[in-house]
This record gives C-alpha cells, sequence and structure tokens, in this order.
C-alpha cells in the first residue's frame, strides 16, 4: 500500500475553491435563459482575446472543432496537404483528414517536442495549404519563416500569447490549464475578415438565420461553459505561474538527485507547464513503479500518428520521423497541476531515483 497518493490533476481541490462562483454563474445563465450563443458568450470571447493578447476570439464547442472551424474557415479541403507534427493528440491530424485533406508528418525537435521548423518546411510542397505546428505540453513551437498559412494547435498553451500564424486553437478539456465543465474550444485570430468566417461557418454559415451562404457546422460553444471558464480565466496567470514554479522544482530536485537517467524538459519563458514531461529509459516500467507508490503519470503519447493504423495508407514507416519515435518510447508525464504541493514534489523525485537505484 502506498504511503500517500499524488493525483496527475486534481480537480477536487480547484473547484472547492471556485465552487460559490461557478454555482452562481450556472444559475445566472439558468435564470436568463440564454443557453446558446448570446452575451454570455460574447463576454466571455472579449475576455478570452484580452488574456490571448488576440483582436478577435470565437468560442466552439471543443479543440479539436476549433482546428477543424480554423481549417474550413481556409478552406482545406480534398487535394490539399497540411504539415504538421506525428507526435500529438490524434485530433491534430484527424481534423485534416477528415476535410478529404492529407496530412504531412515532420519530425520534432528532440529538445522540444514540437515540430522542427526545417522539417516542416522541408516537407511542403506545391499542395501544402497550411502548416499546424503543435505548442506540445505548453511550450511554444518554433514557426518557420513562410509565406504558408500557419494554424497553430494551442490546444494546450491557452495564456502563451497572441497567435502567431493565421489562427490559434485552444482546447478547454477539463484538465487543461483553464477548463471547462466538459468540452469547449475556441479559436483566436488578428485577422478580421477571419473571425468574420469563423463566425460564420461556426452556425452552419447562415446569416440571417436560414440564409446560408456557405456549409459550416453546428460547432458552438454552451453559455453555461463560457459562464464557468469566464471565472477560470481570472486564475489562469496565477495557474500558470504556479505550474512555471512547479516545474522549477523539479528540475531542480531532479538536478541534485543525481539520476542521470532522467532527461528533463527544456525551459522557455514561453512555456505554461500543461505537462511536465520527463524523457527517461525503462518508462513503462518507471511508469509501473511510480504507480505503486500511489503517483499519478501519463503517457503523451505512446503511438506517433505516423505509425497508427488509420494513417498506413500515408506510406511512413517504423524510423521515418527518428526524433519522434523516440519521444513515444521514452516520455513520461508527471503532476504540475497548480495545487501540487512541494512535499509531493520531492516524494515524486525521490520514487524517481529509488527506481533507477539512487
Amino acid at each position: 500500500m502506498a504511503s500517500r497518493t499524488v493525483p496527475l490533476v486534481d480537480l477536487g481541490k480547484q473547484h472547492a475553491a471556485l465552487r460559490p462562483e461557478i454555482d452562481a454563474a450556472i444559475a445566472g445563465v439558468i435564470d436568463s435563459g440564454r443557453f446558446i450563443l448570446g452575451p454570455e458568450v460574447a463576454t466571455f470571447e472579449e475576455e478570452l482575446a484580452q488574456a490571448c493578447d488576440a483582436k478577435f476570439t470565437v468560442g466552439v464547442s471543443s479543440g479539436t472543432d476549433a482546428l477543424l472551424l480554423a481549417l474550413m474557415a481556409l478552406g482545406v479541403g480534398p487535394g490539399d496537404e497540411v504539415v504538421t507534427s506525428a507526435f500529438t493528440f490524434f485530433a491534430t491530424a484527424g481534423v485534416i483528414a477528415r476535410l478529404g485533406a492529407k496530412p504531412v508528418f515532420a519530425d520534432i525537435e528532440e529538445e522540444s517536442f514540437n515540430l522542427d521548423p526545417s522539417a516542416a518546411l522541408a516537407a511542403s510542397g506545391s499542395q501544402t495549404t497550411a502548416l499546424m505546428p503543435v505548442n506540445l505540453y505548453g511550450r511554444l513551437a518554433s514557426l518557420p519563416k513562410t509565406d504558408i498559412p500557419i494554424i497553430e494547435d494551442a490546444a494546450q498553451s491557452v495564456g502563451c500569447g497572441t497567435p502567431r500564424g493565421l489562427a490559434a486553437g485552444y482546447s478547454f478539456f477539463p484538465t487543461k490549464n483553464v477548463g471547462a465543465l466538459g468540452d469547449a474550444g475556441a479559436v483566436a485570430t488578428n485577422d478580421a475578415d477571419f473571425a468574420d468566417k469563423l463566425k460564420l461557418l461556426r452556425t452552419h454559415g447562415g446569416r440571417p438565420k436560414y440564409f446560408h451562404e456557405a456549409v459550416g457546422g453546428n460547432f458552438r460553444i454552451d453559455a453555461l461553459q463560457a459562464a464557468v471558464l469566464r471565472i477560470k480565466l481570472r486564475m489562469l496567470e496565477d495557474w500558470n505561474q504556479a505550474r512555471r514554479a512547479n516545474a522549477a522544482r523539479y528540475s531542480e530536485l531532479f538536478a541534485g538527485s543525481g539520476v542521470e537517467e532522467v532527461k528533463t524538459p527544456q525551459d522557455s519563458p514561453e512555456h505554461i507547464y500543461h505537462q511536465y514531461t520527463i524523457c527517461v529509459p525503462k518508462r513503462d516500467e518507471l511508469r509501473t513503479h511510480l504507480k505503486e507508490q500511489g503517483i499519478a503519470t501519463e503517457i503523451y503519447y505512446p503511438q506517433p500518428l505516423h505509425l497508427q493504423e488509420c494513417f498506413s495508407d500515408l506510406g511512413y514507416k517504423a524510423g521515418s520521423l527518428p526524433n519522434t519515435e523516440k519521444a513515444a518510447e521514452q516520455a513520461l508525464s508527471l503532476p504540475v497541476h497548480q495545487h501540487l504541493d512541494a512535499d509531493d514534489q520531492e516524494y515524486v523525485t525521490k520514487q524517481v531515483a529509488a527506481f533507477y537505484g539512487k
């Protein structure tokens, strides 16, 4: 029996502190009777734009739909190619394939886990309609200098700054740095015409109601989720700073532990540590050991996208993307949430060290 438990996330503590405000916000939406779009969503979009240093944000139904909507607004479709990372959540490439376009995978940088800009440009061609770098684990990816439109998969990096390409898609899945009570997302952009296109396609391409100038979808964010997110958004900067402090403490503890097998994540001023991910040999065995000691971990992501069965027709083989495949074999994410205390981090570090005989 483990002497203590360290959860990967702690939504209980997060919601306990905010529960009165959340209850009041939900009651306010119920009393208003405005559940679809409306003033709550409009205000949330304004506040999110300010938090993201963006001119416009458009609230949507999920982080997946944020990426899908952005590609639709760009006009991506059959015959097009979108260059992206294979070391990411499935939605990144899934939305490309859903539009009939072809995902083209380029390798990642070994140190940052993010798409290698030079590899992305090398993989681009005459049919490349967009680049989709992923700000994995909360660290901004380096962007190549190119005229190709860039849609950032910023699902894990809300609060890192303004969209640096045409648009950025955010996720508010409950475990993100700022999470809804269910699925929700948003697209941020500094382009007024693109923002207008996003809003049009969000509601089936209809404007005015029942008159459709384009084929869109139902990508609307619920007013209830917007109301909850408005409360959490006020905490985002403090929460991100707490995660950064926890990450710095981990790195300091590992540096003093004498465990040479642990490769800690590369820091960056624009890293908000949605995850604190180490690379280690015997990763799966270490994870089993930590579970036995009451420490929750996760593997993001054990099977890179270019080797997924559903993309086998693209022709990638093992060895095609060496940095990506190495990360998939060695990456392990440790608890780093804002409610984690120093004692828990010392416990985690000691258990990792114990596994490697230190």
